[in-house]
C-alpha cells in the first residue's frame, strides 16, 4: 500500500511540474495528425511544420490539445504567416539607420562607418554590398556578426551587442532563447549557436512555444499569454495588479506591467508603481525594503503568493464578493524599427485570439463528437 502512494504522489507531482496531466499530451503521430487537421490550407511543407510543432510540443512536456496547439499555430500566423525566416520590408534602410544611430551615441563620426563599411567582409563582397541586399533577420543577424569579428571599428560600434534582437516564424527573442537554453537542454543536435538556431523553423518554434507557454500562469483566458508573448512573462497579471494599486492608491500610474523601472541604477528615484506602492506602506504594513523586494518578484510565478499582492488587493477591492480580475491586458505602445504605424500589446492581443478561435473552431468542426478543452498551464506548473 505504501509503495502504491508513493507512486501515485510521484505521479501527480511529475503532471504538476510539466503544466498539464501526462493523459493531455498523446503520442507524437496523433499530434501530428491534429496538427495536420488545424495548420492551415496550402501550407507548403506542411509536414514539416507538423513535426517541428509536434517536437517542441514533446520536448518541453505541455498538453498537446487543440486549444494549445492552436495557440502556436495562431502567434506564427500573426508573427510570420509561417516563413521560417521572414523578409522584412526595406532592411537594408533600417539597418543603416541603427548602424548609424548607435555609432553617433559613441560619438563615432559617420565617415568612419562608411569607411568600415567598404571592408570586404568573409564573403568577399563589402559589408557595404551586403547590407544593401539583406531580405531578411537571419541575413542581417549574420552581416553583423561578420562585422562585429572582422572590423575593429565593428566591435568598438556593436561591443558584442547584435542590433537583431528577434527573429524566426515566431519572431522570439534571441535573449530569451539564450536564457532559456541555459535553463534546460536545447532538444536539438547542432553546432549551431542558439542564435543562429532562433532563426530555423525548429529552433524558432521551440523557443517561440516555449516562450509562450512554457511558464505557469493561471489566467482565465488564452488572450492574456498572448499579451505576454508580445509584452513579457506575466505582464498581465502585473497590469491587474498596477490597475488595484491605482485604485488602492488613488494615483494615476501607468498599466504596462511593469512593477520596477527596467535599468533603474542604485539611488534612481522609483518608478510609478513603486510610488504608489510606498505611499500605502503604513496599511499594508510593509516597510520600503520587503515593497521592493516583493515587487522585484514580479517577473516570476511567486509574485501570485506574494503577501504584497494579497495585502494590496485587500486593500482596493470593496468587498470579497466584488473581487477585482486577476489579469488585465497591459497598456502599451509598441516601438521599433520595424514597426511603422501605431501598434499597441491589446491590438497584438486581439489579432492572435482572432486567429486562435478560428484554429479551435475547426479544429472542433472536423471532430464531429468535438474536442475537449485544453486547460491553461496551472499556476502550480514548471517556473
Amino acid at each position: 500500500m505504501r509503495l502504491l502512494l508513493a507512486c501515485l504522489v510521484a505521479a501527480l507531482l511529475a503532471a504538476c511540474t510539466t503544466g498539464g496531466l501526462v493523459e493531455d499530451r498523446p503520442d507524437p503521430a496523433t499530434t501530428r495528425a491534429t496538427l495536420d487537421r488545424l495548420l492551415p490550407g496550402k501550407l507548403p511543407d506542411r509536414d514539416g511544420w507538423a513535426r517541428d510543432i509536434e517536437r517542441a510540443f514533446t520536448a518541453l512536456s505541455l498538453p498537446a490539445d487543440v486549444e494549445h496547439l492552436c495557440a502556436a499555430i495562431a502567434v506564427t500566423e500573426q508573427e510570420s504567416s509561417f516563413s521560417a525566416d521572414p523578409a522584412v520590408p526595406g532592411l537594408p534602410r533600417l539597418a543603416r539607420e541603427e548602424l548609424f544611430r548607435r555609432a553617433t551615441r559613441m560619438r563615432i563620426p559617420a565617415v568612419a562607418v562608411r569607411m568600415a563599411l567598404q571592408i570586404e567582409s568573409s564573403t568577399g563582397k563589402t559589408f557595404d554590398e551586403r547590407l544593401a541586399a539583406v531580405r531578411t533577420e537571419r541575413e542581417l543577424s549574420e552581416v553583423y556578426e561578420d562585422f562585429i569579428s572582422l572590423v575593429p571599428l565593428g566591435r568598438r560600434i556593436l561591443a558584442g551587442w547584435n542590433p537583431v534582437r528577434t527573429g524566426g516564424p515566431m519572431q522570439v527573442s534571441v535573449d530569451f532563447a539564450e536564457r532559456h537554453a541555459r535553463q534546460r537542454p536545447y532538444p536539438y543536435d547542432t553546432r549551431a549557436s542558439i542564435r543562429q538556431e532562433v532563426f530555423t523553423r525548429r529552433g524558432g518554434l521551440y523557443f517561440g512555444i516555449a516562450h509562450l507557454l512554457d511558464y505557469p500562469a493561471d489566467y482565465p483566458a488564452m488572450r492574456y499569454r498572448f499579451a505576454d508573448f508580445n509584452a513579457g512573462h506575466y505582464a498581465s497579471r502585473n497590469a491587474a495588479f498596477q490597475r488595484a494599486v491605482a485604485i488602492a492608491s488613488g494615483r494615476d500610474i501607468a498599466i504596462d506591467g511593469d512593477l520596477l523601472r527596467h535599468g533603474a541604477a542604485p539611488g534612481d528615484p522609483p518608478g510609478e508603481t513603486e510610488s504608489a506602492v510606498l505611499s500605502l506602506a503604513d496599511r499594508l504594513g510593509m516597510d520600503p525594503a520587503q515593497i521592493r523586494r516583493e515587487l522585484a518578484l514580479g517577473d516570476t510565478a511567486r509574485f501570485d503568493d506574494s503577501p504584497l499582492l494579497a495585502a494590496v488587493y485587500r486593500l482596493a477591492e470593496p468587498s470579497p464578493a466584488k473581487r477585482l480580475p486577476r489579469a488585465a491586458i497591459p497598456r502599451i505602445r509598441l516601438h521599433g524599427p520595424k514597426i511603422q504605424r501605431e501598434l499597441t500589446t491589446e491590438w497584438f492581443a486581439n489579432r492572435v485570439e482572432t486567429r486562435w478561435r478560428r484554429c479551435v473552431a475547426r479544429g472542433r468542426a472536423d471532430d464531429a463528437a468535438g474536442t475537449r478543452p485544453g486547460r491553461h498551464l496551472p499556476a502550480t506548473g514548471r517556473s
